[in-house]
């Protein structure tokens, strides 16, 4: 019996000393990394999220205004740039489970205009080309100061490749796409995003509108100059930026890409766009996979902070970086601080 009894006790508490030490090496792996990454003094502030195998590890340094000292915390408000693209990813994988569309779909049959100049040689655009940056779209609109403007924009566009055959990164596409997924539902793209993906995961921190109180809880960023640089203001739906989060609905969102049983989540990983040998495009997913490893992630940049969104669902573990710093070289860095990061978890 008491034999019996000591074995209880070593398998409680032994287990609970193994997920002390192994939180603590993730503790450790972020603060190595971190003030690693703070030693260039380009940087300022970072705040890194992990999760792995369930639990979650949040950790703040630096500061988020030169001279005061005021670390960011869990209620920090950061611009995900373009992070936001793969909400409007799982959006559009939701339309193509609900029939609202289809990945071979002509855009045009959308639009209320017939954009005869939107294909080439005859080959139209798809939703597909959409979603992978494979349309031959420019990368930014060419006119984007409001919706109107915006179609006016699509009218000047020459398409000089075959749609589906030539990646090139695109801004125009994804807002299309917002548009789109307007149409077939009858919503709003910021009520979409809200009803499909932030209040099932109760991300409720995560927004495109801010009201007063988040406007002070908003990151004010700098360039490599340390000149401070204006918020994003949104002028089209908000398929290429536009939303804001925190590190603790950012880790909501991490469960959520790691749920393989999500029917949704399943679609928007699915591999549309080969390019090279092991990289692949998704519903505005960057993946990588190999015979060693499986990645799907998402960089966001813009003109005051940069973050890194990456998950690895063979090792069930989530990151996301976020620095108030934007320059030509942030995301190269921060990458780097990512594969570190996870070196270290995994070790």
């Amino acid at each position: 019996m008491k034999y019996s009894v000591f074995i209880l006790f070593f398998v409680l508490f032994g287990c609970k000393s193994v997920q002390q030490i192994n939180q603590q090496k993730v503790e450790n792996a972020i603060t190595k990394n971190a003030l690693q990454l703070l030693e260039d003094k380009r940087f300022h502030s970072v705040s890194i999220a992990v999760l792995k195998d369930g639990k979650s590890t949040i950790k703040h340094f630096g500061e988020l205004t030169i001279g005061k000292g005021n670390k960011p915390n869990d209620s920090t408000l950061y611009e995900l740039a373009s992070v936001t693209k793969t909400f409007t990813g799982y959006v559009a994988a939701k339309a193509v489970l609900d029939k609202k569309i289809n990945l071979d779909d002509d855009i045009r049959i959308y639009l209320d205009e017939s954009y005869p100049n939107l294909e080439f040689k005859g080959e139209p655009i798809t939703i597909k080309h959409l979603i992978t940056h494979t349309s031959g779209f420019p990368n930014m609109p060419l006119k984007s100061e409001n919706k109107e403007a915006f179609f006016e924009g699509l009218k000047l566009i020459k398409i000089e490749t075959k749609p589906g055959e030539v990646y090139s990164y695109s801004n125009t596409a994804p807002e299309l796409t917002a548009y789109i997924l307007e149409r077939v539902y009858q919503k709003s793209f910021e009520e979409l995003v809200s009803e499909f993906v932030l209040k099932p995961n109760k991300m409720s921190q995560t927004k495109f509108t801010l009201n007063e109180n988040d406007r002070r809880r908003l990151v004010k960023g700098y360039n490599d100059k340390n000149e401070l640089m204006p918020n994003f203001t949104r002028t089209l739906w908000g398929g290429i930026s536009g939303l804001h989060s925190t590190t603790t609905d950012l880790v909501k969102y991490m469960r959520l890409q790691l749920d393989q049983s999500n029917l949704i989540v399943n679609e928007s990983h699915k591999k549309l766009y080969k390019e090279g040998t092991d990289f692949w495009e998704g519903y505005h997913w960057y993946i990588i996979e190999n015979d060693n490893q499986l990645i799907y992630r998402h960089h966001g940049g813009i003109y005051g902070m940069q973050n890194w969104f990456v998950i690895y669902p063979k090792q069930n573990i989530g990151i996301s970086i976020l620095t108030n710093t934007s320059f030509d070289e942030t995301g190269k860095i921060l990458e780097k601080v990512v594969d570190s990061l996870y070196d270290d978890i995994i070790k």
